[in-house]
C-alpha cells in the first residue's frame, strides 16, 4: 500500500466569469520512506495538491488516498501533518509550548511522552528562548520554526512540507535538511516537500514530481533526470591572449564557443554538439600556440534541470 496515491486529479475553481483549471490530472505515488520534492512555478497547482491530500479542500475529480484512506476523511488526517507556507498551521495567541502541546494532545500523545517530545524540538530548533512567547510576536523565521516543529510534534507517518525552508536563516535550513534525511533514514515517515529553493531539495530528496500549468511533466530520480541534461560543456582557461586569428578559427569550427578575455588570461567557454571531439579542440588551441592553465567540466544541478524542463528543453 503507497503511503500517499494521487489518481488523475482534477481542481477547477469557479467564479463568475471563469473556471480555472488549478490542477488538471494529476497523477503520482509515494512508498513508505520516500522523500519525493514537488515542483513547479508559481501558479503550476502545488499548494493545491497538498491542500486536497490535507483534505483542506476538496477535489473536483479524480482519487487521493492517504495509506489507502481517502484524504478527506477524518481517519486520514490521523497520519497526515503539513507544514503551510507563511506558518499558517499555528495558532498566533497560544506561545510556541502552548501550540506544541496543542498539536501533540489532538494525536492523543500521551502527556509524559508529549513533554519529552516537546523538549527535543524545541532543543533542536533553537527555540528555547521563546518557548513562552506567543506565536504572533515571533520573527517570521521563528514562526517557520514553530510550524515545523508542530508538524514534527504529531508523529506522523506522512509530512507534508509547502516551502519549510521560508524565513530560515543558512545554519537553520542545513539543519533542517539533515532532520528529513534522518526523518526518511529511520523509516518512520514519508515526506512530500515543495520548495523554490532547489538545494534543499537536491540535498533532501531522490525522486522529484514536476508540475506546469497543472500537469505533471516529469516525476523521476534526481540522478537520473541530471544525466539526462549532462552535457559537454567545458571551461577552459588560457595564460595570456589567442594570436590574431585563432579566435575566428575557433569561433567558425565550434559556434557554441563563447570566449571571455582578460588582462592576463583568456577564458572559452564551450558546449561541444554531437560529432565534435574534444581532443579536437585541444589540438586546435594547440596550433594556435596556446598555454592552458585550467580545464574544467560543467556539471549541472537540480536548478538548471528544473528551469530546462519547464521551458519543454527535454
Amino acid at each position: 500500500m503507497p503511503a500517499l496515491l494521487v489518481e488523475d486529479l482534477v481542481k477547477v475553481y469557479r467564479g463568475r466569469r471563469k473556471e480555472v483549471v488549478a490542477v488538471d490530472g494529476v497523477s503520482f505515488r509515494l512508498e513508505p520512506g520516500e522523500v519525493v520534492g514537488l515542483l513547479g512555478a508559481n501558479g503550476a497547482g502545488k499548494t493545491t495538491t497538498i491542500k486536497v491530500i490535507c483534505g483542506l479542500i476538496l477535489p473536483t475529480a479524480g482519487r487521493v488516498e492517504v495509506f489507502g484512506i481517502a484524504s478527506h476523511r477524518r481517519q486520514a488526517l490521523r497520519h497526515v501533518a503539513a507544514v503551510l507556507e507563511g506558518s499558517r498551521n499555528v495558532y498566533w495567541r497560544l506561545s510556541v509550548e502552548e501550540n506544541l502541546a496543542f498539536f501533540a494532545g489532538l494525536q492523543g500523545i500521551p502527556p509524559r511522552k508529549a513533554r519529552k517530545r516537546i523538549r527535543e524540538l524545541i532543543a533542536l530548533l533553537g527555540l528555547e528562548e521563546k518557548r513562552r512567547t506567543t506565536a504572533n510576536l515571533l520573527s517570521q523565521g521563528m514562526k517557520q520554526k514553530l510550524a515545523l516543529a508542530c508538524a514534527l510534534v504529531k508523529g506522523t507517518e506522512l509530512l507534508l512540507l509547502d516551502e519549510p525552508t521560508l524565513g530560515l536563516d543558512v545554519e537553520t535550513s542545513h539543519e533542517l535538511r539533515g532532520l528529513i534525511r534522518e526523518l526518511a533514514r529511520e523509516g518512520r515517515h514519508t515526506v512530500l516537500l515543495s520548495s523554490h529553493d532547489m538545494g534543499v531539495v537536491e540535498d533532501t530528496c531522490e525522486r522529484v514530481v514536476i508540475l506546469a500549468q497543472g500537469k505533471v511533466v516529469t516525476d523521476d530520480r534526481i540522478d537520473r533526470l541530471l544525466g539526462l541534461f549532462r552535457t559537454r560543456a567545458y571551461r577552459i582557461v588560457l595564460s595570456g591572449h589567442l594570436p590574431p586569428g585563432a579566435a575566428a578559427v575557433l569561433r567558425s569550427r565550434f559556434p557554441l564557443l563563447k570566449l571571455h578575455t582578460g588582462d592576463h588570461e583568456t577564458t572559452l567557454e564551450v558546449e561541444l554538439a554531437p560529432g565534435y571531439d574534444f581532443y579536437e579542440l585541444l589540438d586546435h588551441l594547440r596550433e594556435a600556440g596556446a598555454a592552458i592553465e585550467e580545464i574544467s567540466r560543467a556539471e549541472p544541478d537540480l536548478e538548471e534541470v528544473f528551469l530546462k524542463i519547464v521551458k519543454g528543453e527535454k
